[in-house]
């Protein structure tokens, strides 16, 4: 598939088809983030893959029942959860690196499973101290994000985006 394809058409999956997803797809997704780049290629992303049922419920049991994404997470057959080491990156000009990175890398890998026919929804609501504790994080790792992964069962609209127009200036803020 065409990268621009990839981008154009890659969407948040929320409804997900009982499929279980191959072990093969599952690293070829991951290898594409660790390939992310990185402040110092220093590479402090981790990822924590669920496929066990019990691990999965651990992980509901962090989200708030009003929020939409919990049935997505309820029903994909992979959960990643997707974390960051700060003790492997830094702060400069007020920028977090450990969060930038880990962005990259979670968006490579959303890219990557949409190439291969997948659906991911980056989420962020949620109780990260419930999912750290009941999945033994480390306490020093930082929860970026948490996707459902697996075959799609919806095909989403295309959302509005803003054009190019009022979001680039060449030469001159304006």
């Amino acid at each position: 598939m065409d990268i621009f394809q990839v981008f154009r058409d890659r969407r948040s999956i929320r409804k997900y088809k009982d499929t279980p997803v191959e072990r093969e797809k599952i690293e070829q997704i991951l290898d594409a983030a660790r390939l992310a780049p990185s402040w110092k290629n220093m590479q402090c992303w981790r990822f924590l893959v669920l496929t066990r049922p019990e691990l999965k419920e651990a992980v509901l049991s962090a989200f708030p029942e009003d929020n939409p994404g919990k049935k997505a997470i309820a029903m994909a057959p992979v959960i990643i959860v997707v974390c960051g080491n700060p003790a492997e990156s830094d702060v400069e000009n007020g920028i977090d690196y450990c969060v930038g990175d880990v962005a990259i890398a979670f968006e490579h890998l959303c890219l990557a499973a949409h190439a291969l026919g997948l659906g991911t929804c980056w989420m962020g609501w949620y109780d990260a101290a419930v999912v750290k504790s009941k999945l033994n994080i480390p306490d020093g790792m930082r929860i970026v994000g948490i996707t459902p992964l697996g075959y799609p069962d919806q095909e989403p609209k295309p959302r509005p985006r803003k054009e190019l127009g009022e979001i680039v200036f060449f030469d001159k803020w304006q």
